[in-house]
């Protein structure tokens, strides 16, 4: 395969650094979710924390780059829909649909593009 352009490469670049920008949006939106949703100071903390890092947990064991536990792709790509597919419903249950529109149509739109490329290297 032939080396990639330096627009090709820059491309690749922000793609990913918009994957890794979703990631840590659909922690800030589970732990958000869960912390209203708990409705106590601290019960909605520990709540908030448990979700956010059960999220965080699964994502670093399968779906991550480098995860502890390589996977077949459609295992990745079940545990992707369901961390994002949770913090999209999260965003829509805190009221902010709009957004979680926009947030699940990034989400699709960057998991193909990341997915495809990482099939290429």
């Amino acid at each position: 395969m032939a080396p990639a352009s330096a627009p090709h490469r820059a491309f690749r670049l922000a793609n990913d650094l918009l994957a890794f920008l979703l990631e840590v949006a659909a922690l800030l939106a589970l732990a958000v979710w869960g912390y209203e949703w708990g409705g106590h100071l601290v019960v909605g903390a520990v709540l908030g924390a448990v979700v956010a890092g059960a999220a965080a947990v699964l994502w670093g064991a399968f779906a991550a780059p480098r995860a502890r536990y390589p996977v077949p792709l459609p295992a990745v790509l079940a545990v992707k829909a369901l961390v994002f597919g949770s913090a999209a419903l999260a965003l829509a249950g805190l009221g902010m649909r709009t957004q979680a529109l926009w947030f699940a149509g990034l989400v699709l739109v960057n998991t193909v593009l990341v997915t495809y490329y990482r099939s290429r290297d």
